[in-house]
């Protein structure tokens, strides 16, 4: 309460003496040569700190100045800065325009040339509310940019991002349907758009090509979270309008019958200006390595914003996502150990017969931006998600030791419903020598699930599959059909896969800069009050919760930064263990610090940071193989873990045309306490102690080869752990990959080959199963789950830019 008393009292100091501060302004608009509103130039005032960017109706502005004469500098990468002199008297506003020397289309060209390799971010979206520079944040944030997600091929979320953040790591597991990522020690929810989508099973693994950037927010952040895991939180923010009229398209080819292509359209509905669109198209076909498996994507992503008057806009933003594939996951199965020698890399445990399952997300967004006054802007969004799945699945009832796995098979049924609402405002205000930065508003969200997982046939009345010599094509008569003729929530209202979560939370912050902004102070408190229901009492948790946050930045010099942070996080658990009983939410505190630093006038960055994280009732797969009841698994709680990590990341161009994006992360993550003695000591399952990425691009930046690029990167996951166990348990992993690319003007073609070095077991997730005593008794023996990544694979990409 104390924590929460000053920040009330800081907020109402900024508002007494407001007043008596001085007021000059120098805003304006920056043009092109053939008089069209230029967005996105950097505009910066010379010989200060102070930096904007234009908005998408060209504007800038400059508040808190001193009376006096400025130089106004606008400038793009590659391109020759443009200088104006402007004088603004004590409390007045000078409002001027800026003509570059260069057309639209001109700049258009600029822009794409002198971007084409940007990996480097300075600031984080507007949807994290944050206005300070990421340099200056106490907090390690993270960017990929959609450029080095080009360079790289992704095609969507769970295709290789995390190799470009310390410390994060994917648990492959349903590929075709959502991301699992973990980091320092536990998973991490998924966010799009600052809102915390993350759900039961899901969401959807964002296609690429609707993705602008993702953010990597480190250790709680609860002044953004409602509810967050303690590790941090990824989110993804999607393509918006921008103002210029510009578009792309984009065609991959590939490995495993890959074709894909993508479409990008930006531009104006009206003359005026007011009117914006930006229309995201992307369809696939693709299919895996292993045998018979594939999946078909789709996607339609429109945006609509108009600019109301001067200080509103209204943007409205819906997305569908649509899949077919034939069986979830890649997954290997063997009674020997992982990467068994003896089993093929295109292993398939579905079968061909199998109907396709299908996928369909939707999504709605609408945003409302206003700015109140020179100081102070308002926000506010709601969100809509529909998804719906429609499957079947098959699994291993067992397994004999001489790789006969007898299986089951299951309808596949979800659905679920989000609802979410945010309000922020946020603006600066100084009282006497200290700048304040504040943030304030609430968060609201409703999340609904309905799973029918039924197993249909106990056991398929076929020849078990044999991992060692598997023999497909089962006949289809022997397989019933899958009435799905009533709801899916009366369909899985007898099951245990029913949630609703619910939670109202209000946050208030305040960044208090002294000496000039070269010491920062940011107070924080966070109330969250939400409901987990269940189908009985006990599974019904209701939890009011304070979560506040200290933290403090100092500018060593211009750039480079030291900060420490403690924050805390709270987390409800939706779900019960195999008795019927409610999971306690998890509860986290986080304390670290780091340092950052630009080099170069930043053309890259780097950053270290040391952790501790303790956390409360962290979530595991049920170890006891007597709690299964009739097929289905359940999870259970540890007491406490504790995560202790350094981090290191560099990204940026460190030499002219030499793109770097490397990172090293040590995590120590244990569990602390817990009912169960054996496993105090033992490493938090599914934890990675040393992870280390590095990824270059160069490209020739003049001369006979301009434009040729060569590009490449490794990954390495050393000591693996799969399970609660002291010692490592499941195998390194480590995979490079390398290529060639060509831009001129508005073209780009690129080539790039993934597991050079042709490793057939690259895993990405594992676990062991026990058999029960029932079991044993039919010759079931210990068996080894696990994912392998494809063996040597290409794409090659064609852009052109219009």
């Amino acid at each position: 309460m104390k924590l929460l008393f000053l920040i009330a009292l800081s907020l109402l100091g900024s508002v007494v003496f407001a007043a008596n501060e001085p007021l000059s302004v120098i805003k304006g608009t920056v043009y092109s040569s053939d008089n069209q509103p230029v967005a996105n130039a950097t505009v910066h005032v010379k010989n200060t700190n102070r930096t904007t960017i234009t908005d998408k109706n060209g504007a800038f502005s400059f508040r808190k100045l001193d009376e006096g004469s400025y130089t106004i500098v606008v400038s793009f990468v590659g391109a020759e800065p443009v200088e104006q002199t402007v004088e603004v008297g004590h409390n007045e506003t000078a409002d001027i325009n800026i003509i570059v020397n260069l057309s639209l289309k001109d700049l258009e060209e600029v822009i794409i040339k002198g971007t084409r390799n940007k990996y480097k971010n300075e600031e984080v979206s507007s949807s994290l509310r944050l206005q300070t520079p990421i340099l200056e944040l106490p907090q390690n944030i993270q960017v990929i940019s959609s450029q080095i997600m080009a360079d790289q091929q992704v095609f969507d979320i769970v295709d290789g991002i995390t190799r470009n953040i310390s410390g994060a790591t994917r648990q492959g597991h349903w590929d075709n349907q959502y991301a699992n990522i973990r980091m320092r020690g536990s998973k991490i929810p998924a966010f799009r758009n600052g809102m915390n989508i993350e759900a039961s099973w899901g969401p959807t693994a964002e296609d690429a090509a609707m993705i602008e950037r993702i953010e990597f927010v480190k250790g709680p952040a609860g002044f953004m979270l409602a509810n967050g895991e303690p590790g941090g939180f990824y989110n993804v923010v999607t393509k918006k309008p921008t103002g210029y009229t510009k578009g792309s398209a984009t065609f991959s080819a590939g490995s495993f019958s890959t074709y894909r292509g993508a479409l990008d359209f930006d531009g104006k509905l009206s003359s005026d200006g007011r009117l914006l669109y930006r229309l995201n198209l992307a369809a696939q076909q693709k299919d895996f390595h292993t045998k018979y498996n594939y999946s078909n994507r789709y996607m339609v992503a429109p945006v609509l914003s108009y600019l109301i008057d001067d200080a509103t806009t209204l943007t409205l933003e819906y997305t569908y996502q649509g899949s077919k594939y034939l069986s979830n996951g890649n997954y290997s199965f063997s009674p020997k150990q992982f990467a068994d020698p003896g089993i093929g890399n295109d292993f398939f445990y579905g079968d061909p017969t199998f109907e396709p399952g299908r996928i369909r997300d939707h999504s709605v967004y609408a945003y409302l931006d206003h700015q109140i006054n020179s100081r102070w802007k308002a926000h506010a969004q709601i969100a809509y998600f529909n998804f719906n799945m429609e499957a079947n699945s098959t699994w291993l009832n067992y397994m004999r030791a001489n790789g006969d796995m007898p299986r089951y098979w299951s309808i596949s049924g979800e659905q679920g419903e989000n609802r979410f609402g945010q309000f922020s405002f946020s603006g600066e205000e100084r009282t006497g020598g200290i700048r304040h930065r504040i943030l304030m508003g609430a968060d609201f969200g409703n999340k609904k699930f309905w799973g029918d997982f039924r197993t249909i046939l106990d056991s398929i009345p076929a020849a078990p599959l044999n991992v060692y010599n598997p023999v497909y094509g089962l006949p289809g008569a022997i397989f019933p059909v899958l009435d799905r003729s009533q709801d899916i929530r009366v369909l899985a209202g007898g099951s245990n896969y029913v949630s609703v979560v619910s939670y109202a939370s209000a946050y208030a912050q305040d960044e208090l800069a002294f000496f000039d902004d070269q010491l920062r102070l940011s107070l924080g408190l966070r109330f969250t009050s939400a409901e987990t229901v269940g189908k009985t009492k006990a599974a019904q948790i209701n939890s009011n919760v304070f979560s506040p946050r200290v933290g403090l930045s100092y500018s060593i010099t211009k750039d480079m930064a030291a900060y420490a942070l403690y924050d805390q996080s709270f987390v409800p658990v939706a779900g019960t263990n195999w008795q019927g009983e409610a999971f306690e939410p998890i509860r986290g505190n986080d304390i670290e610090a780091g340092l950052k630093k630009d080099w170069f006038n930043g053309h890259w960055t780097s950053s270290i940071s040391a952790y501790i994280i303790t956390r409360k009732n962290a979530l595991v797969a049920d170890p006891d193989p007597d709690h299964v009841v009739g097929g289905q698994t359940f999870q259970a709680q540890l007491g406490e873990t504790k995560t202790k990590g350094i981090e290191v990341d560099i990204t940026g161009e460190v030499l002219p045309g030499l793109n770097l994006n490397a990172n090293y992360a040590l995590t120590d993550s244990k569990i602390s306490e817990d009912s169960r003695a054996e496993n105090i000591g033992n490493v938090t399952p599914n934890t990675a102690k040393h992870t280390a990425n590095g990824w270059l691009n160069y490209r020739v930046q003049k001369g006979a080869f301009e434009g040729f690029g060569l590009m490449g990167g490794v990954s390495a996951l050393i000591d693996r752990h799969i399970s609660t166990t002291k010692e490592p348990n499941f195998p390194n992993y480590f995979r490079a990959d390398g290529g060639l690319s060509y831009q001129k003007g508005r073209y780009s073609i690129s080539m790039l080959v993934n597991n050079l070095l042709n490793h057939q077991r690259l895993l990405t997730a594992g676990s062991i199963s026990n058999p029960s005593n029932a079991l044993k008794a039919k010759g079931a023996v210990t068996y080894y789950s696990y994912i392998v990544e494809p063996r040597r694979n290409m794409r090659i990409g064609i852009t052109y830019r219009f």
